[in-house]
């Protein structure tokens, strides 16, 4: 696109005839509060919303969704009037019986005209003139743009060679069709050094093959079908609120089954306000000293199913030992009956001392869990996402195990959600990577700053023994991970604004966000809605969906869609041709789509399909069950483990980690059983700063998504969580503004006293815009927790520990 193709409009002229129109009127009504529906006090506007009719106006709808990352997807229509955006409302089509229900979006969604119209999105292109982190730019054009990009990307591929190019791990954009052209263009050359796991579930992730051979779950809709739900740090109803994802399948499943709802958490979330009969508040970083004394209670008491346990499962007792390890006590059983290594009974009375739940309230539960058939066991992220998450996923999954729920409709594995999915693959062709090194996505930072000092044994190298080199280039696409959603913020600035480490940084983003402000080349992004998109369901019970649309507007200022802005790098790069194979973005979307259809005919022509926006599908089998095929014939369906079985013991993950260099304060156990953390309730570290401090994903943004809307940010302030016996000791009320701290910074926030938490523990809503001066005192007044957070992988997974901090909170 030549700069002749772009759109003269003004942003004055914009931002004056809709933005602020638009906000301004949006502060009155519940309609207009997120933008959805005309702005105007009239009964007309009134009927034209809720009955969708065509105004008298020239107006045409566009599909399109909701693409951050909350694990919905949830479907938007767009009211476009003169090539502006109306208003907005979600999926009103269909009757709405479930199974073929509506996908509703939350406020969040809702409220994305306010995101589409923000008067502070970036509208051209930008040069970095201050420091790095200053967020000190100069507008320039896109050809001096591009043309920096191509060659900062070329110098540092020949004097490094692919394995120093990150595709950094971002979520701002979740789709099928945008965002990985990023790593087609860099497979293109080469590729980029390749990251293993997630910010949102990295410790799970890796740690559920060594137990199972593979990361599933039964589909929350299966809920429909227990008579016990047991929830470890599951927080749907704040986290996915809308009808595209869980939460909904949550609710009727527990309608219809009339389940009872147990909820284990430090926090008295809205899940368990909303859903369980019983909350049973647990010291953070314990869930799995908890399962351990639930464990005694059934083994003790012979509760747990011996048939499931001798047929399906390696290392529960001695008799199902490797043959080779038998007689040495290492089973499960003798870990749990104090006749393992450390010769300690896992009872009620020795974990309640840990986890602060009272014995008798594990006893009972123990029973619970054991007598209900069936009993389904899901945990959240939140308790993985942690200094020994790794451990705390197996642990919370023998709870399944030991009453032989695994398999079976109304029961779990329980692991996180699952569901069914569309059989379909939309996702972009993709030359290979010539890199064959990969490190663990939390430790960039460290490829940045210890570069070839990064080993295998001990930071998690794979691929060879050690970087060959350090990360002289990233490309970040609508990610917020450089900082604001990174660990230890001040650390991270410091070593990012050294620029004789990394070289160059280019960011396409919509705001200056806080990761933005890093870049050396800033680019404005075209919102997914923006540009044509399609995404499939995620989560989303027994009913899988895909939703596609074309671009709702054109462009607006000097913002272009990330294709092609990566064309034309690859056109200096010599490669257009190679990168576009002469398509365009509707040209890919029909491609993709195509290809999509490969695998499920059913769907619809791409022509009916732009039309109707939505296609649903429901799952086959009634429900996704995990592993239903391995219960019904273990020898037929073995699991992808060494024995074909589940694996209580790991022998295999055992001799992986034997040469593994950790910390003193890290375990990696072959058995799923309890260990302490770094920074956790019991670490020296507590003399001086006495709080656990633990996140939470906070329902008035999606990590720092929508984190800037202001009426979300009015309807849902940040605040401090502290019980008041916390707060009473330290003389603080509710409402005051107080510095929470420890030896990596302060944070600056609104205190909420409440005994809807746990004692000795505080909480923040994660995803909060950082704002402090990084030239003065440092002091976040934004309220973002990873100002705090701890930089400090995880033991396996090299992962991030969210929720592993201590710290100490005084009157600001």
């Amino acid at each position: 696109m030549t700069n002749s193709e772009k759109t003269a409009l003004s942003r004055r002229t914009f931002v004056k005839g809709s933005a602020l129109a638009g906000l301004g009127a949006a502060a009155v009504g519940t309609t207009s509060l997120f933008g959805c529906a005309p702005q105007g006090a009239g009964s007309g506007d009134a009927e034209l919303a809720e009955t969708g009719d065509a105004a008298s106006v020239d107006e045409k709808i566009c599909w399109g969704h909701c693409a951050v990352n909350c694990e919905c997807r949830c479907a938007l229509r767009f009211h476009v009037v003169d090539d502006e955006v109306a208003w907005v409302e979600t999926d009103n089509t269909g009757d709405d019986t479930y199974g073929d229900h509506q996908l509703r979006a939350c406020q969040r969604g809702r409220s994305i005209r306010r995101w589409i119209n923000h008067p502070d999105r970036l509208t051209e292109p930008l040069k970095r003139v201050g420091k790095r982190g200053e967020g000190k730019f100069e507008e320039i054009s896109w050809d001096e743009a591009l043309d920096t990009i191509a060659e900062a990307y070329k110098k540092v591929l020949d004097e490094y060679g692919p394995e120093a190019v990150l595709v950094q791990y971002a979520t701002g954009v979740q789709d099928s069709n945008i965002r990985n052209f990023v790593k087609r263009l860099a497979c293109i050359n080469g590729g980029f050094l390749k990251t293993y796991g997630s910010y949102s579930s990295a410790q799970i992730g890796q740690a559920l093959p060594w137990l199972y051979g593979g990361r599933e779950a039964n589909g929350t809709s299966d809920v429909a079908n227990s008579k016990l739900v047991v929830l470890f740090g599951d927080n749907s109803c704040e986290t996915k609120m809308s009808g595209g994802g869980p939460t909904y399948h949550y609710m009727m499943g527990l309608e219809k089954s009339g389940a009872k709802v147990i909820v284990i958490d430090p926090r008295y979330t809205d899940t368990a306000a909303v859903h369980a009969d019983q909350w049973i508040p647990v010291r953070p970083g314990t869930d799995a000293a908890l399962v351990d004394a639930c464990a005694y209670v059934m083994i003790t008491e012979d509760l747990v199913d011996h048939d499931f346990l001798s047929k399906y499962c390696v290392g529960y007792d001695d008799a199902t030992m490797p043959e080779e390890l038998r007689g040495q006590g290492k089973s499960y059983v003798d870990y749990i009956t104090g006749k393992g290594a450390d010769k300690t009974a896992k009872t009620p009375e020795w974990a309640s001392a840990i986890t602060l739940v009272p014995a008798a309230t594990i006893e009972t539960l123990a029973r619970e869990i054991a007598a209900a058939k069936p009993c389904a066991i899901y945990q959240g992220k939140g308790p993985q996402r942690r200094g020994n998450g790794e451990q705390t996923a197996r642990a919370i999954c023998m709870l399944a195990i030991l009453t032989g729920n695994v398999g079976i409709n109304g029961g779990n594995t329980g692991s996180d959600l699952d569901s069914y999915y569309m059989p379909a693959d939309y996702g972009i062709p993709m030359p290979d990577n010539g890199v064959e090194t990969s490190i663990g996505v939390f430790t960039w930072i460290d490829a940045v700053d210890r570069g070839t000092a990064m080993t295998a044994t001990r930071d998690g190298v794979r691929g060879r023994d050690a970087l060959a080199v350090p990360v002289k280039f990233i490309f970040n696409y609508g990610g917020n991970c450089l900082t604001n959603q990174h660990h230890d913020i001040n650390r991270t600035h410091d070593i990012l604004a050294d620029e004789s480490k990394c070289e160059f940084i280019v960011v396409w983003d919509t705001f200056l966000t806080d990761s933005a402000k890093y870049a050396d080349i800033l680019l404005p992004d075209l919102m997914a809605v923006e540009q044509p998109n399609i995404v499939q369901s995620e989560y989303a019970g027994n009913m899988a969906y895909t939703i596609a649309g074309t671009a709702i507007t054109s462009p607006k200022f000097e913002r272009r869609t990330l294709y092609s802005t990566l064309a034309d790098i690859a056109e200096r790069l010599g490669q257009r041709d190679e990168f576009t194979e002469g398509l365009d973005e509707m040209g890919w979307l029909e491609r993709l789509y195509e290809q999509g259809r490969e695998g499920d005919p059913d769907q619809p022509t791409f022509e009916a399909m732009l039309e109707q926006g939505i296609y649903r599908k429901q799952c086959p089998e009634g429900e996704h069950v995990a592993f239903k095929d391995f219960r019904d014939d273990p020898e037929a369906n073995p699991l992808d483990t060494p024995s074909g079985k589940i694996e209580i013991y790991s022998q295999a993950l055992e001799e992986k980690v034997a040469d593994w260099e950790l910390d003193d304060d890290q375990f990696i156990s072959p058995l799923p059983v309890y260990c302490p953390e770094s920074e956790g309730y019991a670490d020296p570290l507590a003399e001086k700063y006495p709080l656990q401090l633990t996140g939470f994903h906070f329902k008035g943004r999606c990590h720092s998504s929508y984190g800037n809307i202001e009426v979300l940010k009015k309807a849902n302030p940040g605040e401090l969580w502290m019980n008041p016996l916390d707060a009473a000791e330290r003389n603080l009320a509710d409402g005051d503004t107080v510095q929470v701290f420890n030896d990596r910074g302060t944070v600056e926030i609104v205190v909420k006293v409440t005994p809807r938490i746990i004692p000795g523990t505080v909480a923040m809503g994660q995803g909060a815009w950082h704002d402090a001066d990084m030239a003065g005192d440092k002091i976040d007044r934004g309220g973002c927790i990873n100002t705090l957070t701890a930089y400090k992988p995880s033991p396996f997974a090299k992962a991030n520990p969210s929720h592993t901090n201590l710290v100490e909170v005084v009157k600001a």
